[in-house]
């Protein structure tokens, strides 16, 4: 046999003989005398002759000739990504799949951590999670690597940061780059392994050694794939962009220069995308959320575009911000500065005494904020009644308590309607110049933060409606109703805490978990049904079809308010322009149903992605500081139950685990049904939501986790 095209050929012949019985791989090498070295190439033919469907693979693996008859029956194949474990098993997430597949390990076959995949179902196992086989590695996911480099003699090897890469990479020593043991590096992957042979790479960057300010952070950073630099074509493109708006941009803008506005953001913000204004007059409150107006300086496939759509979203990690767009936008000319002229899409409403939009309009304008608020200062002057703050803003005192007023009917409408409102507490990480954690404060939830949330809210859901019934392409904010048999199991385990929520048809109304958490409030269980609440809850994403917002129990909702650091609400913005333009024709109605799709689903990958990367930056910063904090003794509420132990939250929200076997004096059981951890004999328990007094053991930067005990009753608190 020539070639491995002649090969493919006979393959198929020899199915189609009526002698053939159906063979695996193995049988087949036999059969066809392939030699061991050559094992791989007949496993490609055997692929490319599946994808050709010339030829079907049964559930037990083995080949036979395609029949479309039975096809389907003997094998649903199917496409997803692939999520390796440490422990040599994955997982295949499958878009439109409410649960992963189970990827055994003898099940891999050479798939790696992000690679997009194809896999046979396998029979499923009673009461266990569906599980499949990888038959097809259909594009790579994972191409570098982050990790600690460690140097023997003749070669080096990288230990990933990502501790779902099982093993470590393989480097040889001309390819090191001149790493040394403990220096951060980048890896490429140059193979990516077998059964018998590890993974190999080359070292692409040196970040630093691993003890140098900023260098963990920046591992992260790399880790998760974030931009840093923009390429040189988008800061040429950025420079070219005026530092002040220019007349002609002004031409058929409605002008309100004059109209008193305020933006409102924290003291450390510079990027300030929103400005609200208000008046009430004859019982109406008419109010102004003026966003800023980035689609006049970002056009649609330039290269500031398509660089703002590969990052989808500006990413707020602990010591920095990577922002979606150079900041001689973000902080320039799309920022709303007060005293400078700015462009602006504004959406312009009139509101009853019940907190309905009676009328509204969206404009392109020309806006001039008075003043740049902080959430400080508006807070001092509606809910301390600083005598100093309100003399130093005594003109525009009046419109913040009417704002006050306004946005406390605009919150108990959502009350009303169902809306849910998650309250666990928030924190803020301090770091010295070294990047050194120092404190962890509380976000500071008040009267100014909360403004501005009912305002954006309102504005983003009648922007929402207005597109929705105009009948065009849109990207919406929506939230799905929540899997039925976590709402089961959730008004199952609350009815012995003597709770209940009415479920109809395995559904239930947003109303009713908001009803559970008023009820709740204020008694020993909240912080557990709380949490069980939230975990019952799915991920809200962008979507191109209008399905609703579960948690802010709405039929309409979009990101129309934030185009400086979000993506999708950035091409919202063009679509208004468009509309109000007369431009919505028939070729551009088919160019928006083309490409947002592909920005919905992007933009909600990306979101994720940043969330991940804000989270690792979080729980590194967080056991770092912990490190200063071992032997002392706190107090905290119990977080998660799981079989290898449980978890343990702080105050500060810092969160560590206390092992299964470090529990005191007993041998303890995992109660699934009830969250709870039993001690067999002496029946003490640990469940979600108990307060427990922790001693701080042990801490692992590399791991990011912090290892309690449960206290003495003699030791200190700290």
């Amino acid at each position: 046999m020539k070639n491995w095209k002649e090969r493919k050929q006979i393959i198929v012949d020899l199915m189609k003989n009526e002698f053939y019985v159906p063979m695996k791989e193995k049988e087949l090498a036999i059969m066809l005398q392939v030699a061991p070295e050559e094992r791989a190439n007949l496993k490609k033919a055997l692929d490319e002759i599946l994808a050709e469907d010339k030829i079907q693979i049964s559930k037990r693996g083995k080949y036979s000739i395609f029949d479309p008859k039975t096809a389907n029956a003997k094998t649903e194949r199917i496409i997803g990504t692939f999520i390796s474990n440490q422990r040599g098993f994955g997982f295949v997430e499958v878009d439109g799949r409410e649960e992963d597949l189970f990827i055994p390990e003898d099940k891999v076959n050479g798939a790696y951590h992000l690679d997009t995949v194809e896999v046979m179902l396998l029979r499923k196992p009673a009461g266990k999670r569906q599980e499949a086989e990888v038959i097809k590695i259909i594009e790579r996911g994972t191409n570098t690597i982050v990790g600690t480099f460690q140097k023997s003699r003749n070669f080096g090897f990288v230990i990933p940061d990502n501790q779902k890469l099982a093993e470590d990479i393989f480097i040889p020593i001309e390819r090191s780059k001149g790493a040394v043991d403990g220096h951060k590096v980048v890896v490429e992957l140059t193979d990516y392994g077998s059964d018998k042979k590890k993974p190999e790479g080359k070292v692409i960057e040196i970040l630093g050694h691993i003890n140098d300010p900023g260098v963990d952070i920046m591992s992260i950073v790399k880790g998760f794939d974030l931009p840093i630099e923009y390429p040189e074509k988008v800061m040429n493109q950025a420079e070219r962009i005026p530092d002040e708006i220019l007349e002609a941009d002004c031409d058929g803008r409605s002008d309100y220069r004059d109209v008193v506005m305020v933006t409102i953001d924290g003291e450390d913000a510079k990027d300030l995308d929103d400005a609200v204004s208000l008046t009430v007059k004859d019982g109406l409150y008419y109010l102004g959320v003026h966003i800023a107006d980035v689609s006049n300086y970002v056009q649609e496939r330039s290269a500031l575009d398509r660089e703002a759509l590969n990052r989808g979203t500006s990413v707020y990690l602990v010591d920095r911000v990577i922002p979606m767009l150079p900041h001689k936008l973000s902080n320039g000319i799309c920022s709303l500065n007060a005293g400078v002229d700015r462009l602006a899409l504004s959406c312009l409403m009139t509101i009853n005494d019940k907190g309905e939009v009676v009328d509204h309009s969206i404009e392109e304008t020309v806006i001039n904020v008075n003043e740049r608020m902080t959430y400080t200062s508006v807070k001092k002057i509606l809910e301390d009644k600083d005598e100093e703050e309100r003399t130093r803003y005594k003109e525009l005192v009046p419109m913040f308590e009417q704002m006050e007023e306004l946005a406390a009917i605009l919150r108990k409408k959502r009350k009303k309607r169902g809306s849910i409102d998650f309250d666990f507490p928030e924190t803020k990480i301090y770091l010295d110049k070294e990047g050194h954690p120092v404190e962890i404060k509380p976000y500071d939830r008040n009267v100014a933060t909360k403004i501005i949330e009912d305002f954006m809210l309102i504005a983003n859901e009648t922007v929402a409606q207005h597109f929705y019934w105009l009948e065009m392409p849109f990207v919406y904010r929506t939230h799905d109703f929540p899997d039925p048999e976590k709402i089961q199991k959730l008004a199952s385990f609350i009815y012995n805490f003597g709770y209940s929520m009415k479920v109809n048809k395995e559904e239930v109304h947003p109303k009713e978990i908001q009803k559970l958490l008023s009820k709740v409030e204020g008694s020993d269980e909240e912080a557990l049904i709380s949490r069980l609440a939230l975990r019952s809850m799915k991920q809200a994403k962008y979507t191109v079809d209008c399905t609703g917002h579960f948690g802010l129990a709405c039929d309409y909702y979009c990101h129309f308010t934030s185009p400086i650091r979000r993506y999708p609400d950035l091409q919202i913005h063009r679509i208004i322009k468009d509309w109000i333009r007369g431009r919505m024709k028939s070729k551009k109605i088919e160019h928006y149903e083309e490409i947002l799709p592909q920005v919905a689903s992007q933009s909600s990958r990306l979101e994720r992605r940043a969330e991940e990367a804000e989270r690792e930056t979080n729980k590194l910063k967080k056991v770092e500081y912990m490190e200063r904090h071992i032997g002392e003794v706190f107090t905290g509420v119990v977080s998660g139950v799981t079989q290898w132990g449980i978890y343990v939250e702080l105050p500060n929200t810092v969160e560590g685990m206390i092992h299964v076997s470090k529990l005191p004096g007993d041998y303890f059981l995992y109660d699934e049904q009830a969250y709870e951890m039993v001690g067999r004999d002496t029946g003490i328990k640990y469940k979600l939501g108990q307060t427990v007094k922790v001693l701080v053991e042990s801490t692992d930067k590399f791991l990011r986790t912090i290892d309690f005990i449960i206290a003495e009753e003699d030791d200190d608190e700290a």
